[in-house]
């Protein structure tokens, strides 16, 4: 049997949320619904009278535009509110399940556009939702410090392994070729790592010098939201030591980090590191005699 599934889009439309936020209505009564959306009573309301009879009310991130309608719907409909992180939702578990009529819903931890994303996988349908880890129309926001490149990037590449058929984004139109998007999202990321890295080949940089160099074919309105995309591949790349900064808050300066090797095998090592991992556990279990001595000169 095909899998029921109905849209219903909130009247909150913007620059994040496109046309508005999807709702989703998942499988028969009782049925699963997903991201009640902002507190509108004219949205919940239709929510409520194609929702029917409710088996549980799944959040997959507490920001604004997809969380605030959520308490106040699932206590209409007499249904338990899950969330990673939410006020008065039960806590969601990466892999817990969710059945409602001939369907089953699984809970996949997605972190990185929030820390507490998460993604909802109808396995037998093929059907993902994603939230705002993935979009129908453009690419997701990452703004640290709760966004994180590197975690969002794993959530991405976790993503494609389920073997998805269909994604049902938090925002947009239905994507009918899951892989090829999550595909476009991840070389999209590359691309832009790419950018940076090559906008600091002969120099160091501010943040604002670098987005005058990356967007420079895009309108000023948008540089400050691409400030905080370049801040999060800049906090990954010093992570991964492969950027290093001086100095802090907006005068901070970036440049490409001279590669450093292990002071006991010689492999590469992160960051400021003088240890790699193996290396580090070693000296903590053998005690400070497992590091080589110092050259005098």
């Amino acid at each position: 049997m095909p899998l029921r599934v109905t849209r219903i889009l909130a009247p909150n439309p913007d620059v994040f949320t496109l046309e508005g936020t999807n709702t989703w209505i998942v499988g028969e009564e009782p049925t699963i619904v997903i991201d009640p959306g902002p507190d509108i009573p004219e949205h919940l309301e239709e929510v409520r009278r194609a929702a029917g009879r409710v088996a549980a009310v799944l959040l997959t991130h507490d920001h604004p535009d997809h969380a605030p309608g959520a308490a106040e719907f699932a206590a209409s409909v007499d249904a338990q509110l899950f969330a990673f992180r939410f006020p008065g939702a039960e806590h969601l578990r990466d892999g817990q399940s969710f059945a409602g009529g001939g369907v089953e819903v699984t809970a996949v931890h997605t972190p990185g556009h929030t820390s507490d994303h998460v993604a909802f996988f109808v396995a037998s349908a093929g059907a993902l939702f994603t939230g705002d880890a993935v979009l129908g129309r453009g690419t997701s926001f990452i703004d640290p410090p709760d966004g994180d490149l590197a975690q969002y990037l794993r959530s991405l590449r976790r993503m494609r392994d389920l073997a998805a058929r269909t994604i049902y984004p938090g925002h947009g139109p239905v994507v009918l070729d899951a892989k090829a998007k999550l595909d476009e999202y991840l070389r999209h990321r590359d691309e832009r790592e790419r950018e940076v890295v090559d906008a600091l080949a002969d120099r160091s940089a501010t943040i604002e010098g670098l987005v005058e160099t990356i967007y420079a074919a895009y309108p000023a309105d948008v540089h400050p939201l691409a400030a905080r995309s370049v801040l999060a591949h800049l906090l990954k790349l010093e992570t991964e030591g492969r950027v290093q900064r001086t100095g802090k808050g907006e005068d901070a300066r970036y440049s490409v980090s001279v590669p450093r090797s292990c002071a006991r095998c010689g492999n590469p090592v992160k960051g400021r590191a003088t240890l790699c991992g193996p290396c580090s556990l070693a000296v903590l279990q053998e005690g400070s005699s497992a590091m080589p001595e110092k050259d005098p000169g």
